[in-house]
């Protein structure tokens, strides 16, 4: 017999082809030996090759979604993935105190690095989730977004760091910065600013990285790890799923890693 498991929380989309959102925040909870439940805002028809279609939830549903959870079971940490609308980060929002530590994955930007949700959600985010997050793990796009700040150095990226930490959120992760053969994340505390970086990964199987990134993150910071050994941990977890996928050929396009890799071996 094992113990109860702790339960952590992702309110996020769909991914029909199992790659990224709910389907990649699940088996990383798994993974850690995490119990999963979910809260779905956006229900999409896609595969590795993109999306196809895409169906917004009511934000009144999304929030009695995580009612429905968070009365039932003890929440120990949670995640929000790609919300997509006014409402459902209002839903959020309103019902932080019942969430435990909270990671923000700001999902604003597309593949190609284009905002495709409006000002106003931006707007939201800084106002709304950021300064109440524990965590928040914005790709290079979405830091320049959220900041103002263009991102092309790890200079850059720490200033955007900075500027990010100022809002109230514990910690910020920046990740995407490609610097020739390396992958370098750049993470803000409340006393210091640091890169963390790997050897890039040749490979096509990348779908889902931040999602599992802050899925980790959330697992752990729910098992009751500190904030910032979370962090570490959850890249190491990233970069295993990373390189232990690159043989994999799932679909014609962009596949998922491998969520069930052992970091170090």
């Amino acid at each position: 017999m094992s113990p109860t498991p702790p339960v952590a929380l992702t309110i996020a989309g769909s991914d029909t082809g199992g790659s990224a959102g709910l389907a990649a925040d699940l088996k990383t909870f798994a993974r850690h030996g995490v119990h999963g439940v979910f809260a779905l805002t956006v229900a999409t028809a896609q595969n590795t090759t993109g999306i196809r279609s895409v169906h917004q939830l009511p934000g009144k549903f999304v929030g009695e979604q995580i009612d429905a959870v968070t009365r039932d079971f003890r929440v120990a940490a949670t995640k929000t993935g790609l919300l997509f609308s006014s409402e459902a980060v209002e839903a959020v929002s309103d019902r932080v105190d019942s969430l435990g530590p909270l990671v923000v994955d700001p999902v604003l930007v597309n593949s190609a690095g284009s905002p495709m949700l409006s000002e106003e959600m931006v707007v939201l985010y800084l106002e709304r989730l950021i300064p109440v997050a524990t965590v928040i793990t914005p790709n290079v796009a979405e830091a320049a977004l959220l900041s103002g700040i263009d991102i092309v150095d790890r200079d850059s990226a720490s200033a955007a760091a900075a500027a990010l930490i100022e809002l109230g959120p514990a910690a910020v992760v920046i990740t995407g910065l490609l610097e020739d053969r390396w992958a370098v994340d750049v993470v803000a505390t409340n006393g210091e600013i640091y890169p963390m970086e790997h050897a890039r990964v040749d490979t096509n199987n990348v779908l889902g990285t931040g999602c599992s990134l802050s899925a980790a993150i959330t697992s752990l910071l729910a098992s009751g790890m500190q904030i910032e050994p979370s962090i570490r941990s959850a890249a190491s977890f990233v970069l295993a799923g990373l390189e232990s996928s690159v043989t994999w050929r799932l679909g014609e396009g962009r596949g998922p890693i491998d969520h069930f890799a052992n970091p170090g071996h």
